[in-house]
């Protein structure tokens, strides 16, 4: 959104105090993704990635413990940024993308093609938010930023079940 001219620029966020804000925001922006300028939501998304290849090899187990660690922890972090800025689910907080994206993930085979069409679906759930996606968002505070994005999550590995029932994955 532009300013009007000779409107005042937006205030600063309030700066990082200690360990606990520090940490927080490293985790909530994942590592810098919150920061790109424009769609950080799938810059989070592109950046769920590394962690995934990393536990994929692993199997689904694996990409299931990731994905409820980083809720976990998105939970914890993503209250403590909202707080800080003093606005709700403030955009810069992209750690909720790679606990949905991971959710997805679990269905997926481990091949670039179930990676994308999987990372695509939940793009398109978070920005459509069914059921219960939207309701989760209502509850505010750290779980309401994370979990409608788990249950958009949801949402992707049920298509990509989908796709691989019907041997397109």
């Amino acid at each position: 959104m532009k300013r009007a001219p000779g409107a005042p620029p937006p205030p600063a966020p309030p700066p990082l105090k200690g360990w606990r804000d520090t940490t927080a925001h490293l985790i909530s922006v994942w590592f810098g993704c919150g920061h790109v300028p424009y769609m950080p939501g799938h810059a989070g998304t592109i950046g769920a990635i590394p962690l995934y290849l990393l536990v994929r090899p692993h199997g689904p187990w694996a990409v299931a413990a990731a994905a409820l660690v980083v809720t976990l922890v998105g939970i914890w972090s993503s209250g403590i940024v909202e707080r800080r800025l003093g606005f709700k689910d403030p955009q810069i907080v992209c750690v909720d993308e790679v606990a949905g994206v991971l959710v997805t993930w679990i269905a997926a085979p481990p091949t670039w093609r179930a990676l994308i069409v999987g990372g695509l679906a939940f793009r398109l759930f978070d920005q459509i938010k069914p059921w219960p996606a939207r309701a989760a968002e209502r509850l505010g505070g750290g779980a309401g930023v994370m979990l409608d994005d788990v249950a958009a999550g949801v949402w992707g590995a049920a298509l990509v079940l989908v796709g691989r029932a019907l041997g397109w994955l």
